[in-house]
């Protein structure tokens, strides 16, 4: 274990964060940096209470304004804002326990972005419901109008969705900056990995700071080295020790665990670089199996029941309302050209099950072979009225009819002809996670202008990419995002042909 000053080079220890830091061999406490763990505490406990309250101010706050902006409207007087408050603090206090006793505040939540909007959305329709069937057991909804309860419901959960990411905001900016650390950390480790866990982590941007990196310098020296490094530990008292060792040599691992249970701290195993690639990996236990869980299900059974009962309501509404644009749309075909109204073709569909995708016809020919060109600039196939349907996405509505079916979705993935499938599945890796989920009428991909021509391999990387992150980063919000974009973004409108 290399002291300071044996040799001209700078120990990779010290190069573990910005500040010095002192390597386990010096056996030297770098007092100016250590904070109190009761300082820490009181700081975690202070941030948790500030955004609870943060929460339910802004419940409240949602509750009256929807209550007196509608009274103001429709009687010219703000109502009774008694009752609007009594409301909000009802919600609120459910919103913020159930927040608190699932841990929500906790202030290392707050380092990540993702997760926050869907979290918040779930918890806050079981609250929304929880109250609406509270107040028609007790016969309080009447008091109530229906704008009111709809425009708290979009108010409310608007406001702590902003709330919450202004806060995830402040706290990392904070964290960069050095001004919140989260956690005091003990490293141990042979000197490339723990070089290796500060260029690819880099921990002090995640609210770590390490008290002290102690490099292990073989097998021969490892009981010499441990008990060194433990005594540094002893002394430092860190929050967390992390073990970085490759998961292959267990007889180190097996010796650091035994040496450092003796001290006062949580141990973790440093993480293995394959873990890079699955952001949601964590330890799984069924009965007496553990194991480590690299990648959960696209969706939940919860989320896809969610998702489903969404599809039918708004594709139904949807029919509805545009049953006669499709008539008007079919009568505009007909005269145009001769063939079907509706083109079918082949497509995978939610696990590659292959399904009959229904547009309207845009082009002159009915390809659903071995072979299918694709449509490019200026292509001769397209019909004059196909023209203007593809250019406006008409084309893509008796999909509506798919979404009914079960067969695809509003929101995912867009489904390409079997052909397409077959190829690109060869060159692009992960291709075929698109079929995790079930295709869309519009996606992720679409709003961001990548649609169109995908003749080149480039475009079709950059089209998966997006569908990826799509599957990996779903919610019901990011759903309303991308409908939202698809009607009023001109990116959703771009490249088509």
């Amino acid at each position: 274990m290399r002291r300071r000053g044996d040799d001209t080079n700078e120990p990779v220890s010290r190069r573990i964060r910005p500040a010095p830091i002192p390597d386990a061999g010096s056996l030297h406490a770098d007092w100016s940096d250590w904070q109190p763990r009761a300082h820490l505490a009181l700081l975690r406990g202070a941030f948790g209470l500030l955004t609870a309250v943060a929460d339910i101010a802004t419940i409240i706050v949602s509750a009256l304004a929807a209550g007196m902006f509608y009274h103001w409207s429709a009687y010219g007087d703000v109502g009774p804002v008694g009752n609007f408050l009594e409301v909000g603090l009802f919600v609120a206090l459910m919103f913020a326990t159930a927040n608190t006793m699932r841990d929500e505040y906790a202030l290392s939540n707050y380092l990540q972005t993702g997760g926050h909007g869907r979290r918040t959305f779930v918890l806050w329709n079981i609250v929304f419901a929880c109250a609406l069937v509270f107040g028609f057991a007790t016969k309080t909804t009447g008091e109530f109008s229906r704008a009111t309860i709809v425009g708290f419901y979009f108010l409310g959960l608007g406001g702590v969705i902003a709330t919450r990411a202004g806060v995830v905001g402040l706290v990392r900016a904070s964290v960069s900056a050095g001004g919140i650390p989260l956690k005091r950390v003990f490293v141990v480790g042979y000197e490339a990995d723990v070089e290796g866990f500060a260029t690819r982590y880099q921990p002090w941007e995640s609210g770590m700071r390490v008290v002290a990196a102690a490099v292990l310098r073989g097998r021969e020296t490892l009981e010499e080295d441990l008990a060194l490094a433990a005594a540094s530990a002893r002394m430092l008292r860190p929050d967390d020790v992390f073990i970085l060792a490759p998961w292959s040599e267990s007889e180190t691992i097996d010796a650091c665990i035994d040496v450092f249970m003796r001290v006062p701290a949580s141990i973790h195993l440093g993480p293995e670089r394959v873990l890079d690639r699955f952001v949601d990996a964590r330890i799984s236990r069924v009965g007496a199996v553990s194991s480590l869980h690299l990648v959960r299900r696209p969706l939940s059974h919860g989320e896809v029941a969610l998702k489903r009962l969404f599809d039918v309501i708004v594709a139904s509404a949807a029919v509805a309302l545009l049953s006669p644009l499709f008539a008007l749309v079919a009568l505009a075909i007909k005269l145009d050209a001769p063939g079907p109204v509706f083109f079918l073709q082949r497509r995978y569909g939610f696990n590659q099950e292959p399904f009959r995708i229904f547009k309207f016809r845009s082009m002159s020919t009915l390809d659903d072979g071995r072979h299918v060109p694709q449509a490019q600039v200026g292509d001769p196939r397209i019909t004059r009225v196909g023209r203007l349907l593809r250019r406006t996405n008409i084309d893509e509505l008796p999909q509506l009819f798919n979404v009914l079916s079960g067969e695809m979705s509003l929101v995912g993935p867009r489904p390409h002809a079997l052909a397409h499938d077959q190829m690109y599945e060869q060159a692009i890796a992960f291709y075929a996670r698109r079929h995790n989920v079930k295709p869309g009428i519009t996606g992720w991909a679409q709003v961001n202008g990548l649609r169109g021509d995908t003749t080149g391999e480039d475009k079709m990387r950059k089209r998966v990419e997006h569908d990826l992150w799509y599957i990996d980063n779903w919610s019901p919000l990011l759903d309303l995002r991308i409908l939202w974009l698809t009607v009023f973004s001109r990116k959703a409108y771009r490249n088509a042909v």
